[in-house]
């Protein structure tokens, strides 16, 4: 490898959406930092099997707003 191009790779703290957390080596932020997850595998459908609505930042509302009137006719 060649030296003083690569990130720093160091120790941080993952924690999962029911609360559980544990250490593991990234080059993510600085030592000691802290990760939480919005979805892992133990929320995610695809391992659940259960659907989830996660409307983050309002994204839900936003498409709702802005498509609230198609497919409805107006009477002429």
């Amino acid at each position: 490898m060649k030296p003083d191009i690569h990130p720093e790779y160091h120790e941080i703290t993952v924690i999962m959406t029911d609360g559980t957390e544990f250490k593991t080596r990234s080059c993510m932020g600085k030592p000691g930092e802290t990760l939480r997850l919005d979805i892992d595998p133990k929320s995610h459908p695809a391992w659940t099997g259960q659907q989830r609505v996660i409307d983050t930042g309002g994204q839900i509302a936003k498409f709702n707003k802005k498509f609230a009137g198609i497919g409805t006719r107006k009477k002429a």
